[in-house]
């Protein structure tokens, strides 16, 4: 068997060592005689399963007693939606939200909620094509604004915030889907956080949301579809209705794993070094060049270009060839992004230099 070197924005790297796992388990998990794809979502033992996976997330990122944690369908866009529906149905909401736009995905949440109430967009970096994070000190967020919206991490454009918002008291939502678990989160700064688990966490399929309890509806909101309405998941478990199953007993081994690994302080350190052999590298480079501002890039996705679109495009095929997979970058934009998540070793960063300082010496 041979394994590549996985570079993918997600679906995403899984460690080996939770794969061999799941392999072992496949046919017969934990002597129950039946996969965990086959069983039912209302047994004793996947109740075990994901009553376990809840736990060691709530210990893993340090969530509140007074939060929710859900593990639901739909992935991350269906909660574009869903963050509307639920926080502007609260008594006394004036059915507005401030969006910060730093990307394809905070750009996508904006216009969903848009459908829905009052948006509006009170920072953008569209002007250069999202490479950078606004100033976020001194946002005009409205007096009457339900909630402040940002994409914490933006895939695609490979930036970051460093500092939340200040959203002068307004409740914060946040996507972090690209940085999930890669670094520690202060749960208490978001009213909402969530991410879909195909880049950090697990299969794609799922998304977790950790909701604080008052910002879920009590009472059933006659606009909003059932599946959509926290308050459904909540009340049931997450087991409203049947949940992606193997997904969330793939997360339950990767908390583990990161468990083992010294947790998400551990991660942030492992991770920032892993970025900084790449960065340091396109810093030096005369053939490869990042595009974002310095202060503002991500330690989780790392989009770069030569300035030809056909050596990028021959870069990609060679190293495609050599086991350096999914480089290429978006559709949107172009060029190359190598994605860090946690599961890719450092060895896989320094393969990955090495092999670009050989194709700019023959370039």
């Amino acid at each position: 068997m041979a394994r590549v070197y996985n570079f993918s924005a997600g679906p995403a790297v899984l460690p080996e060592e939770v794969l061999a796992e799941c392999a072992s388990e496949m046919l017969d998990y934990k002597g129950s005689g039946q996969s965990v794809m086959e069983m039912s979502h209302r047994s004793a033992v996947y109740q075990a399963i994901i009553d376990d996976a809840e736990a060691d997330f709530r210990e893993l990122v340090g969530v509140p007693e007074n939060y929710k944690v859900l593990f639901l369908q739909g992935g991350a866009s269906q909660q574009f939606s869903a963050i509307p529906m639920n926080l502007c149905a609260l008594p006394g909401a004036s059915r507005k939200a401030d969006y910060i736009v730093t990307g394809q995905w905070a750009k996508k949440a904006y216009q969903e909620a848009s459908r829905f109430i009052d948006a509006q967009a009170i920072a953008s970096s569209a002007d250069q094509t999202f490479s950078y994070i606004p100033d976020c000190t001194d946002l005009p967020v409205r007096d009457d604004a339900d909630y402040v919206y940002i994409c914490e991490n933006n895939t695609i454009y490979g930036t970051a915030y460093k500092e939340l918002p200040n959203t002068k008291g307004k409740v914060l939502v946040s996507d972090v889907s690209s940085m999930f678990l890669s670094q520690p989160h202060d749960i208490t700064r978001y009213g909402v956080m969530y991410g879909g688990v195909q880049k950090n966490v697990g299969p794609a399929g799922l998304v977790i949301s950790v909701i604080r309890e008052d910002l879920i509806p009590a009472e059933e909101i006659p606009s909003c579809p059932t599946m959509l309405e926290w308050k459904t998941q909540a009340d049931a478990g997450s087991l409203y209705n049947t949940p992606n199953c193997w997904a969330i007993y793939v997360c339950g081994k990767v908390f583990k794993w990161l468990m083992s690994k010294g947790g998400l302080a551990a991660m942030k350190e492992y991770n920032t070094a892993k970025a900084q052999i790449l960065y340091d590298y396109l810093d030096e480079s005369k053939l490869f060049k990042g595009t974002v501002r310095t202060c503002d890039r991500s330690i989780m996705n790392v989009p770069f270009i030569t300035g030809s679109k056909e050596l990028d495009a021959e870069f990609v095929k060679a190293a495609e060839a050599a086991g350096f997979v999914n480089l290429k970058g978006h559709r949107s934009v172009g060029g190359m992004r190598a994605s860090l998540y946690n599961a890719m070793p450092v060895e896989g960063v320094e393969a990955l230099v090495a092999f670009m300082k050989d194709f700019e010496a023959k370039h």
